[in-house]
């Protein structure tokens, strides 16, 4: 892991942007000087670890005292683009445009990115539990389909806040069955682009013992601010 970059935030935050490999990602550690317990987090569907919503989650919880880091998944971000993933957003855009079904477009290409995501978060992992300045347990928070696999897959992971506003292929919901750490799932209500009975029957199916819902009326972006200051005490539950 290289640190290309840093900044120190008014609020006491250390911003650090580094690589690993191919991956390039950011770090958002608190100003105190003990192990901070390590939250990973990914916007839904593979948007960038610089979209303003993120960043400002990050910021938040890092403040409060965790090392928060996110990277940009393969073909995203600061990430090339293949062909293949060009045409399958042209396709999507075009889909949605017309109104027309696009679940088979969203499994083409979401299935891929999560398959390449997760091996990468689990190399980040490794990286960041070597720095001295963090600690565990570690949650996740965000980016559904990836934190079931990752959740499946890696037992270093202790809890997860997942986001229901993302399309989730259906091969994360058959393992949603296996994801049995604490869970605390958002949905809004109204979400133009995730039907509502597909999270409700999501939720249903995780095998988590403890499981929380919380739903908000509103759009896909428009879950309240709130909800970040919950995902805190939920992650203090777990992690601190």
């Amino acid at each position: 892991m290289r640190f290309t970059s840093e900044r120190r935030l008014d609020d006491g935050v250390l911003e650090r942007a580094f690589t690993l490999g191919e991956i390039p990602g950011t770090l958002w550690t608190p100003g105190s000087a003990a192990p901070a317990p390590l939250i990973l987090m990914a916007h839904n569907n593979g948007l960038p670890k610089a979209e303003p919503r993120l960043v400002a989650r990050a910021r938040h919880t890092a403040a409060h005292g965790y090392a928060v880091a996110s990277i940009d998944a393969a073909g995203c971000g600061d990430r090339p683009r293949s062909a293949v993933e060009e045409q399958a957003r042209a396709d999507l855009r075009r889909a949605v445009r017309a109104g027309e079904p696009a679940d088979e477009i969203f499994e083409s290409f979401i299935g891929p990115l999560v398959e390449k995501a997760v091996p990468e978060w689990r190399t980040t992992l490794d990286a960041l539990l070597s720095l001295p300045e963090i600690g565990g347990p570690v949650g996740y928070s965000g980016w559904t389909a990836v934190g079931i696999r990752l959740a499946v897959v890696e037992p270093r992971i202790a809890a997860a806040g997942f986001f229901a506003g993302g399309y989730v292929p259906r091969a994360q919901r058959e393992e949603a069955r296996q994801v049995t750490i604490p869970l605390l799932f958002l949905l809004q209500w109204d979400d133009e682009g995730n039907p509502r009975q597909r999270a409700l029957d999501l939720f249903d199916a995780f095998g988590a013992e403890e499981k929380t819902l919380h739903a908000n009326m509103g759009g896909h972006v428009g879950t309240p601010w709130f909800e970040v200051e919950d995902g805190g005490r939920f992650f203090g539950r777990h992690l601190k």
